[in-house]
């Protein structure tokens, strides 16, 4: 494969063309990424989750801010996400800051998933112990009487992260292990370097 990595100077475009052609690959879910959080004295932990967004200030998920993953980032803003497309033989890795989305944008995103999904976020308390699984059906059917219809508020305990990137790693699978590997990086002055690192 020839490597055009290196002719493209903005990361997010480069995002953007692997996305477009994993979604072609991995239709159910290219865009499962897996999250790294660590608490401040940095016990790992890491999970798949979904990408909801992603532009030029960065990449977005949504949670219960209350969850395992929530109270990480609320106490360490650095986070990492890699995405792994087999049939592409790609991965992308992105390290950077976290901030909070907008209330508007996770009112948006909210009010656009399934119904059963927004009772579910009234319902769960996410990363607790649940005794038994019928005390989450029942909160489930406790919200359904609470929300008949589909006027269902945001929980003020869920909303969503943004992580900014200040690294990306592009990582292409090339035969007997010979890999390419370009990165890009974020000086302090602003606009992006690009490099290459051995396989």
């Amino acid at each position: 494969m020839p490597d055009s990595a290196s002719l493209v100077t903005d990361p997010f475009a480069r995002f953007r063309e692997w996305m477009t052609e994993a979604w072609t690959h991995e239709p159910d879910d290219a865009n499962a990424m897996t999250l790294a959080t660590a608490t401040p004295d940095g016990t790992p932990s890491a999970r798949i989750v979904l990408l909801k967004g992603a532009d030029a200030r960065g990449f977005v998920f949504y949670t219960n801010m209350q969850s395992r993953k929530g109270e990480e980032l609320a106490a360490n803003t650095r986070a990492a996400l890699l995405f792994h497309w087999k049939p592409l033989g790609r991965q992308v890795r992105i390290e950077g800051r976290v901030e909070h989305v907008t209330d508007a944008e996770a009112d948006a995103y909210y009010a656009s998933r399934p119904r059963i999904s927004r009772l579910g976020a009234w319902a769960s308390d996410q990363s607790r112990v649940l005794p038994e699984r019928a005390e989450l059906e029942r909160r489930l059917a406790m919200y359904e009487l609470k929300y008949p219809d589909d006027d269902i508020p945001r929980p003020p305990n869920w909303s969503g992260f943004r992580i900014v990137p200040d690294r990306f790693e592009f990582w292409q699978s090339m035969p007997f292990r010979l890999h390419d590997r370009t990165v890009y990086t974020k000086p302090a002055n602003g606009g992006w370097a690009l490099g290459k690192l051995f396989p």
